[in-house]
């Protein structure tokens, strides 16, 4: 990790700076012009720096929930939107916002929805492990398949509630995309939240060493394991939640950051976890500048971007996870 640190430090100012940079008015010109340097400021601060603060705090909470994730259920697939977390999330805050409690909008952006994204992930967790210890033992592929399903039946069922509210239907189709175009309220609105979640991984980063162990070996060395990987449970889909309620679905960083990061750090999650949101945040940072620079004016919801990238890699550990079980038998 400290030989990683310094080209990561770097490499993420230099996306900050990039991301600060980039966008439809060229800040540099409106700078030099007494006339539209406060245009400038204002775009700069309101409208870019909410956006890249947020895109790093994104992708933090994303590696960091993966790695949890990964290692309560001892599953290198493991991930918030390939178990459901994300899509469970995304129907909570869905209905949230299709159906408004009181119908105060300011109200059911920061009460209601990031509840319901919570209630929403949590659910799909439990319910994509519950059926898969249901089919018999817990295995990889077991729950990667009750995951599937659960996503499947999120997304079908946000569909017909679009169907049920068509005069939503764009706002939140968009936003189920993936977008990071965010304002300063939104942002401070999550942050505890995402901040909380992590944290509770963080300070269960020793009992997840362990769960890498086995169930037995942990307990002999005196670690509650179902206490444990409740409490990781509740801090990842907490901070999935977070996510979620304000800028929708961003697949696959919660699987990619933490097998780059073990290349570098290993299994102990006391490197692992810094390493993890370090990867993430520089993920979601460059597809963000990815979506804003692809197809200029367009931009690209960001959630595309990560399945185009996370995607192929996740068949690529499927297929190398299946040839060493093959290989084992």
């Amino acid at each position: 990790m400290k030989k990683i640190a310094p080209t990561l430090a770097f490499c993420l100012i230099a996306a900050c700076l990039l991301g600060l940079s980039l966008g439809s008015l060229q800040l540099g010109g409106l700078f030099q012009d007494p006339e539209n340097r406060e245009l400038a400021l204002t775009v700069l601060l309101r409208l870019r720096l909410p956006r890249v603060v947020f895109a790093a705090a994104v992708g933090a909470c994303l590696g960091v929930s993966g790695a949890g994730f990964q290692a309560v259920f001892r599953n290198a697939l493991a991930d918030p939107f390939i178990i459901g977390a994300s899509s469970g999330a995304a129907l909570g805050a869905g209905v949230a916002m299709l159906f408004p409690i009181g119908g105060a909008l300011s109200a059911s952006v920061l009460l209601s929805v990031p509840a319901a994204s919570f209630v929403g992930s949590l659910a799909s967790v439990f319910a994509a492990l519950l059926i898969s210890r249901a089919a018999g033992m817990a295995s990889a592929t077991n729950l990667l398949l009750a995951g599937s399903a659960i996503s499947s039946l999120c997304s079908s069922m946000l569909s017909f509630l679009f169907i049920l509210k068509d005069g939503g239907f764009q706002r939140v189709y968009y936003w189920m995309l993936g977008s990071l175009a965010v304002s300063w309220s939104a942002v401070l609105s999550a942050l505890p939240v995402m901040f909380a979640g992590t944290l509770v991984i963080f300070l269960s980063s020793r009992g997840m060493d362990l769960l890498l162990q086995g169930d037995e070996t942990a307990e002999s060395l005196g670690l509650d394991v179902k206490k444990t990987r409740v409490t990781v449970i509740l801090g990842a889909s907490l901070a999935v939640a977070a996510t979620v309620s304000v800028c929708g679905v961003i697949g696959f960083v919660g699987l990619v950051a933490p097998h780059v990061a073990r290349l570098f750090t290993g299994s102990i999650h006391k490197r692992l976890l810094p390493a993890s949101a370090l990867f993430g945040a520089l993920m979601v940072l460059l597809a963000d500048i990815a979506s804003r620079s692809v197809l200029p004016p367009l931009e690209i919801p960001i959630g595309i971007i990560t399945a185009l990238g996370g995607s192929p890699f996740f068949l690529f550990l499927l297929v190398k996870n299946s040839g060493a079980t093959r290989r084992r038998r």
